[in-house]
């Protein structure tokens, strides 16, 4: 609706998607010079856009966002994330993107009822939705400042994990929320198999995607085939469910992107073939970028703010609790194991707990 109103067109065209290339690439230039994050100078360059005559006006999406644009960000981002080093981190990992998630919806939506008035129904779907960090917005900063160590870890790996259990919530909640019956036992179960099926979804394309490249020394197939991994993955767990709720498809292209990046000195893809696929899915993930947060700008750039000012203003200071709650409490579980996390970390991962998945 508002983007009818506004003169948005829906959906991308090529010539659309050749003027922010075009532009994420000068705005890349710009960025590194100016020594400012490339996410905020694309959302910038986006909003100028908007009000530029004859200027590009064009929204994404719900399937064009989840079935073509986070897929390959998901998956380049479990392509670097070393297995022995999320292994060692994967307890505390797990518990900020289950128990996290679960502490910050429900500080959240506490806030927004007690404070505005909001029914629990509409506080508990808002709390959900806004509690998983922005695996886009935190893999894109961190590389743009070069963020190297267990630090970086912990923050993309929470929130690839998070992601995927804020999305099971929400549809979970959705659907209490519509009317739809469902037991206790059930969506408990319901949940549990959506993780498990998109991990499993994950684990059985991006070995069939190996298991062909290991047949093959022709790069071209190779890069062809971790493409299949990533939104055959995504699209295989998508397709099934229980209880109205679908299997994980971050958590598969998660799963793929990781079984993919862990796997390729054992032989599967060569010497040649991984240097480009790395290649080719950073490039992949510049285009993806450029897209999102350019659109992202020129959509902001027509809303009305002024009518939700109060909600917004609440909101921004529950989300800054209920990250705080979730972050510090668990960290000092964690203080006096071998998983201790430093107060540096911590503050870090406060901060860059950053929303809008």
């Amino acid at each position: 609706m508002l983007a009818e109103t506004v003169g948005i067109e829906p959906g991308l065209n090529i010539e659309s998607v050749e003027i922010i290339l075009l532009i994420g690439a000068v705005v890349a230039i710009i960025a590194r010079r100016l020594k400012v994050p490339y996410t905020v100078g694309l959302v910038i360059a986006g909003i100028i856009l908007a009000f530029v005559p004859f200027g590009l006006k064009v929204s994404l999406s719900k399937e064009l966002i989840f079935q073509v644009l986070l897929p390959p960000l998901i998956f380049e981002a479990a392509l670097y994330i070393h297995w022995k080093e999320l292994k060692r981190d994967l307890l505390p990992v797990i518990t900020f993107a289950s128990f996290g998630v679960v502490l910050s919806a429900g500080v959240t939506a506490a806030i927004m009822h007690f404070a505005i008035g909001w029914d629990w129904t509409m506080a508990a779907l808002f709390g959900v939705l806004i509690a998983a960090t922005d695996p886009v917005s935190v893999i894109a900063t961190f590389k743009e400042a070069k963020v190297e160590g267990r630090l970086r870890l912990l923050v993309e790996a929470e929130s690839l994990f998070n992601d995927s259990t804020a999305a099971v919530a929400f549809t979970i909640g959705l659907a209490f929320a519509m009317g739809q019956s469902m037991a206790v036992g059930t969506a408990a179960l319901a949940m549990i198999l959506s993780v498990v099926g998109g991990i499993a979804s994950g684990l059985i394309v991006g070995y069939v995607c190996l298991w062909i490249a290991g047949r093959t020394k022709d790069h071209l197939v190779e890069i062809a085939l971790t493409t299949v991994a990533a939104f055959g993955s995504f699209w295989i767990a998508e397709q099934f469910g229980y209880a109205g709720v679908h299997f994980s498809g971050v958590l598969a292209s998660m799963t793929a992107g990781l079984l993919v990046g862990n796997t390729t000195e054992l032989g599967f893809v060569t010497e040649k073939g991984d240097e480009l696929i790395e290649n080719f899915w950073e490039f992949t993930a510049f285009v993806v970028n450029s897209i999102i947060f350019i659109v992202l700008g020129i959509n902001e750039a027509y809303q009305d703010f002024g009518r939700s000012a109060l909600a917004i203003g609440v909101a921004i200071v529950a989300v800054i609790i209920a990250r705080a709650v979730a972050i510090y409490p668990i960290s000092a579980i964690f203080k006096r194991s071998r998983w201790k996390i430093d107060s540096e970390h911590q503050h870090i991962m406060f901060w860059g707990g950053l929303r809008g998945a």
